[in-house]
């Protein structure tokens, strides 16, 4: 059995009501729950919140609650720890109907640039090969190299965050954007791991450790949404992609 878990809470510092907040017509957590839902493979979904607001939204999806507790709502909350307990709960409703799962696809209620055939793609490579531990939605940016970030000293000025000796010879460095070859950003739209990944949570690679160590990359130009600002640029993705008010699935 796959299974889908989404996480969101009720409060954000930030942006409060991000995860309701209407986004071409719908709730913004809707979508990652229409992937699901449309997926070919995924045969159960959950939600994990403190926010009436979304289990109302997740019960018309049809997923299945799992209160979210104080100390999982808060802000510090890792979102490892999140997903790992909820896997628990989840394997142990399975259990009750002798049920195992194989694999689950983690998302976020404000990641909404997620489709079902990005998630069936993946999800039928991670069957094929056995060695994988899961497959993450990665988006490149190459202007954002590790080459090119700086941290303030203590005077206040900028410095190197990663020393270049890391990066080989500083004197075959430039600042080309490209020059380092692509650089992949873990954009956590989506997560389809193992369980083994969850349940052996201090063995994978940081930081984001819930992903396991064998990962394979999602291509993805999405995103999610932390702030009010950011709601544009997802609603033109949304459009693009075919999204309209009017229309309930996007594969």
């Amino acid at each position: 059995m796959i299974c889908a878990l989404l996480i969101g809470r009720g409060g954000s510092v930030t942006f409060p009501i991000k995860n309701i907040f209407p986004v071409v017509g719908r709730p913004l957590c809707a979508y990652p729950l229409i992937a699901a839902q449309a997926s070919n493979y995924v045969t159960k979904t959950f939600v994990s919140t403190d926010s009436p607001e979304m289990a109302a939204i997740a019960r018309g999806f049809q997923a299945e609650l799992i209160n979210r507790p104080p100390e999982l709502a808060a802000s510090s909350a890792l979102g490892e720890h999140v997903f790992q307990h909820r896997y628990y709960e989840i394997k142990r409703r399975l259990a009750l109907a002798n049920e195992l799962m194989e694999l689950i696809v983690l998302l976020f209620a404000n990641a909404p640039t997620v489709t079902a055939g990005l998630i069936d793609s993946r999800i039928e490579m991670l069957l094929k090969d056995p060695d994988l531990d899961s497959a993450v939605t990665t988006s490149i940016y190459n202007m954002w190299s590790p080459l090119r970030a700086r941290k303030l000293d203590e005077s206040g000025h900028l410095q190197p965050f990663v020393p270049f000796e890391t990066f080989g010879d500083p004197a075959t460095l430039n600042c080309d954007r490209d020059s380092q070859g692509d650089v992949y950003f873990a954009d956590m739209s989506v997560s389809i791991v193992r369980p083994r990944c969850l349940e052996q949570l201090e063995a994978g690679l940081l930081p984001q450790k819930w992903m396991g160590q064998r990962i394979a990359p999602i291509p993805s130009l999405g995103g999610d949404v932390d702030y009010e600002w950011q709601v544009p640029g997802v609603e033109y993705w949304l459009r693009q992609h075919g999204y309209n008010p009017a229309q309930e699935a996007l594969s």
